[in-house]
């Protein structure tokens, strides 16, 4: 199996088992060995008092890219530590998308850049986000 196969057999695992990212109508449209890339659409509930997207749903669709590139390798891991900065607002009825890159990664720690864009390209927010392994695989050991 190729490192891409591998990290597309890990997300599989971990899309049937992800109701938060379904619930949200997130949909993971890349991934690649430490790589991923989802997208969601702005929905009127996921909107604030100032009629704009509300910041926790834009860290939310970041965190979820940044936990499917981080697991990519057939070893549970999970977020340590997440930092975001917003950039600009989002608006009901956008198209969110989220990409995320690993930066590094040794050990049990990574180190994830996860950039947010709207449909227009338009940069969202900017996330990063340090991971750690816990015991455990998505798919059997051979």
């Amino acid at each position: 199996m190729t490192p891409d196969e591998l990290a597309q057999a890990c997300a599989a695992a971990m899309w049937a088992d992800d109701n938060a990212t379904q619930h949200l109508g997130m949909e993971l449209s890349d991934v690649r060995a430490g790589h991923a890339t989802m997208k969601m659409r702005v929905r009127p509930e996921m909107t604030n008092g100032h009629k704009i997207c509300h910041g926790g749903y834009i860290f939310t669709l970041a965190d979820s890219a940044f936990a499917f590139a981080c697991n990519t390798y057939n070893q549970r891991v999970v977020a340590q530590m997440g930092q975001i900065t917003f950039l600009a607002p989002g608006q009901e009825g956008d198209v969110l998308t989220a990409r995320a890159v690993e930066v590094w990664r040794q050990g049990r720690s990574g180190i994830y850049d996860i950039t947010v864009t709207r449909q227009d390209g338009t940069k969202i927010a900017e996330f990063r986000g340090h991971s750690r392994s816990i015991k455990g695989t998505h798919l059997p050991e051979e």
